[in-house]
């Protein structure tokens, strides 16, 4: 019974979601269906990569991922089929792959589009269905698509630093308003090296240590840590430290091809001192 993991930016409350499932069940009768989210924000790959990264990870070997999410940032010729530390992934060829893994997947190979028929999402799950289903009755890896001499290739955002200092983006803000930044916690102590440090997120407004939970401090005192996915989260104990402080999220929703150069995000600076 193959374990089948769904993401998608496309919402649970229109007929989609269900739609996919559908075309998975006629493929793959006993498949077992796993929501993983279908509220993903339309066109911010860095806060996907993220929840795909850290989920995927904990299922078992040989689980097949299907992320439909920014399927049309290009008209689609192909599709991707990726298999990494086994696990299988089904995804477009959208840059969102190097992301995920933040490396070059293991093994690739291509699902050509049927250009002569209308480039739906639907008609794009039936391809996806079809090379699992491949897979499932027996065929190899290899053999369910072609060769792919390339693929398109994007970098998670990195932390930008120089000797005494850290800027960092702010990925996204969660239900609670927590905000969550792009720096792990072994990126934070090479920089620091056993100095230390403040972290502004306003002119005025610091963090001066990292804390363990959030009953480490007092209701409404801010606090940074490192949460269970390894990056570094600013919060107020039972507050709402995004709409207090006025901090957002990245967010490429207005991007074109003409203005992503001018695109800038919400930054947050650590200083180091002896």
């Amino acid at each position: 019974m193959p374990i089948i993991t769904l993401t998608s930016d496309f919402g649970a409350d229109d007929y989609l979601a269900g739609a996919v499932k559908g075309i998975l069940l006629s493929k793959i009768p006993d498949a077992q269906l796993v929501d993983i989210t279908h509220s993903l924000l339309p066109f911010n790959d860095h806060r996907a990569s993220l929840i795909i990264r850290q989920t995927i990870q904990y299922y078992p070997p040989g689980t097949f991922h299907l992320i439909l999410t920014n399927l049309f940032y290009e008209q689609p010729d192909q599709l991707l089929a990726v298999k990494h530390k086994d696990q299988v992934l089904f995804l477009a060829d959208n840059g969102l792959i190097t992301m995920i893994l933040e490396q070059s997947p293991e093994q690739v190979v291509g699902l050509p589009v049927d250009k002569s028929r209308q480039r739906t999402l639907i008609r794009l799950a039936e391809h996806f269905a079809d090379a699992m289903a491949g897979l499932k009755n027996g065929t190899a890896f290899e053999k369910i698509g072609s060769p792919v001499p390339s693929i398109k290739g994007r970098n998670f955002l990195k932390p930008i630093h120089g000797d005494d200092y850290m800027d960092v983006q702010i990925l996204y803000v969660d239900v609670f308003e927590n905000v969550i930044i792009n720096l792990n916690r072994t990126e934070f102590e090479e920089q620091r090296k056993g100095r230390r440090f403040k972290i502004f997120f306003t002119r005025y407004d610091s963090i001066d240590k990292i804390s363990e939970t959030y009953s480490d401090v007092s209701p409404g005192d801010r606090l940074a840590f490192f949460n269970s996915a390894g990056y570094m989260e600013l919060a107020i104990n039972r507050g709402n430290a995004a709409g207090l402080f006025g901090l957002t999220g990245f967010s490429e929703k207005q991007i074109s091809k003409y203005s992503q150069a001018r695109i800038s995000y919400q930054t947050v600076r650590i200083f180091f001192e002896d």
